[in-house]
């Protein structure tokens, strides 16, 4: 039976350069990650600073014996974001397509389907595989009964389900980070920088809820699958994806391989990543059909 792959999806927070290049040498060297997705997703204005070290990142990953994807952005709005985009299927790598206005530019091309695309049921999956769609990224918000459904439509693509990491909500013209702080969007200063993992957004009564990452909205809690994850594979899922954080991620994805070769008892496991990432709230809702905050 073919093993589980595992994919370690975007950064997608502001992170200074060589914090950003050291966590992929890190990665490259030391974790058991199959596929690597690389590349500014939320905001186009932070392309520039890691343009000096994307190259060596992608040498060091892929000497590493590491897949890497290029991944597109979320929701480009203006024509220098489209040209980049459409700008990335011109090179060696295969591309994830985080929008459908990228579409166009990938039919008839090998490209993966990152979980920003809504793909609820097996027709979307049928059209998007016809187009030359080799991996389709679920988005975090499906339950296990659609996830399965999907995975039985067409058993030869690669489906990948959101199994760590806060999970991406929202997406929006507008930042919402920089009015935080009293800016316009136009004139930010980058201040999204200032916080490593989204800054937090509470309730009136004082409770965190949700996170605030440049113009994109994500969960409080971290989504962890880890006591789901064989039985996501008995299902029909070949690929789970974690979303890196500044918590321990080379133990985090160690802890996802050794579940999936069944060399850690899930429950273990799932104890261990607490030590892992210390300060997370865990939460599988969305997969078990309830609210997605929630842990079952």
């Amino acid at each position: 039976m073919k093993s589980t792959t595992l994919t370690l999806g975007p950064v997608l927070f502001n992170w200074p350069a060589d914090r950003w290049r050291d966590f992929y040498f890190r990665i490259a060297d030391e974790a058991p990650i199959d596929h690597v997705c690389i590349g500014e997703v939320v905001c186009s204005k932070r392309q520039p600073f890691l343009a000096d070290v994307l190259p060596d990142v992608i040498e060091r990953l892929e000497h590493a014996g590491k897949e890497v994807l290029l991944s597109s952005l979320v929701l480009p709005t203006l024509r220098r974001e489209a040209r980049h985009d459409a700008e990335l299927v011109n090179g060696r790598h295969m591309v994830e397509v985080n929008d459908v206005s990228m579409l166009p530019a990938v039919a008839g091309r090998p490209h993966a389907i990152g979980p920003f695309v809504n793909v609820y049921n097996e027709g979307t999956l049928e059209f998007l595989v016809s187009r030359g769609a080799r991996l389709i990224a679920l988005p975090p918000e499906l339950p296990r009964s659609s996830i399965e459904a999907i995975c039985s439509a067409i058993p030869d693509v690669t489906i990948e389900v959101w199994a760590f990491g806060r999970t991406p909500l929202a997406i929006s013209a507008r930042c919402y980070h920089a009015r935080l702080h009293g800016h316009s969007k136009d004139s930010c200063q980058f201040v999204c920088d200032q916080d490593a993992d989204g800054a937090v957004v509470e309730t009136l009564d004082g409770e965190p809820f949700l996170v605030v990452n440049g113009v994109q909205t994500l969960s409080h809690t971290f989504c962890n699958l880890l006591r789901d994850a064989n039985d996501l594979v008995n299902i029909g899922v070949s690929s789970l994806r974690l979303s890196p954080h500044t918590c321990d991620m080379v133990a985090i994805a160690q802890l996802y391989r050794d579940v999936l070769d069944g060399r850690r008892d899930a429950d273990d496991a799932f104890l261990s990543s607490r030590d892992a990432c210390p300060s997370a709230t865990f939460a599988n809702g969305f997969t078990h059909g309830v609210a997605g905050a929630l842990y079952v």
